[in-house]
């Protein structure tokens, strides 16, 4: 069921090609908000989530940039702003698949740069771009979305971890800079069923032993954790900035 809640609104989802970006846009526009689709390399599956939102009579643009690069992040802002009229809400999703590594003694370096420039440095760049247009504007949202292994680290990719980790700063960060316009808040959710995850050669072994450790005992749907996102977006989050939401079954709190 949706609510409408951002019916007169704009979003931009970053990294909304497929996966969780894919179902945070389609959500966004299903609650009445115009949407800006941004994705890197994965036109044809951004525009399949175009042509998803306009086929349920919504509105959809697509926007594409290289959000590891300073300029390219200015151009996208830019671009946004042009065909949206201004930008009400940004979703920082855009991350570094890196189902390939099995080990942390898989680690390299050009593995190293490639998650910390996307996934952290990436999302700081979006975060000061699009906050500095936002409060010129007079207000907005912007969540950034991390990962609930910042609670527990990843002994299997401890790059992704750090990034991850590294959100936390950003988040509180700016939270404090663009207040109290501009709200900034942390959407940390654990493993969510994505071909991306689902994919991965060693996810048919990890499975079972990650479901025994989740009190909720199954895997989120991409679907049920774009809903959550947007919360932190929404109106019904008006008085939450700098703040941390995990969503990953309980899997964390036995970490603690």
């Amino acid at each position: 069921m949706t609510t409408g809640r951002f019916a007169g609104r704009t979003v931009v989802v970053t990294g909304a090609g497929t996966g969780l970006g894919a179902a945070i846009a389609i959500r966004a526009a299903a609650e009445g908000a115009r949407v800006g689709v941004h994705h890197r390399r994965s036109s044809a599956g951004a525009s399949q989530t175009v042509d998803r939102i306009v086929a349920a009579g919504g509105e959809a643009v697509l926007l594409k940039a290289d959000i590891s690069r300073w300029d390219e992040v200015t151009a996208l802002a830019a671009a946004a702003w042009s065909a949206l009229g201004r930008v009400d809400v940004l979703v920082n999703n855009a991350g570094t698949p890196i189902s390939e590594q099995r080990s942390w003694t898989e680690l390299t370096p050009s593995s190293l740069d490639r998650v910390i420039d996307t996934d952290l440095k990436g999302t700081l760049i979006c975060v000061h771009e699009f906050g500095r247009r936002m409060l010129d504007d007079g207000g907005g949202a912007i969540v950034n979305v991390g990962s609930a292994v910042v609670v527990r680290g990843s002994a299997r990719a401890p790059q992704y971890a750090a990034a991850k980790a590294g959100l936390l700063g950003v988040t509180k960060s700016y939270a404090h800079a663009l207040a109290p316009s501009v709200r900034v808040n942390l959407f940390a959710p654990g493993f969510v069923a994505t071909p991306s995850t689902l994919s991965r050669p060693e996810w048919a072994e990890r499975e079972p032993r990650l479901l025994s450790s989740t009190p909720l005992e199954r895997v989120a749907t991409a679907e049920e954790m774009a809903g959550l996102a947007l919360f932190l977006a929404s109106d019904d989050a008006a008085h939450l900035t700098g703040s941390f939401l995990a969503a990953d079954g309980g899997m964390s709190m036995l970490g603690t």
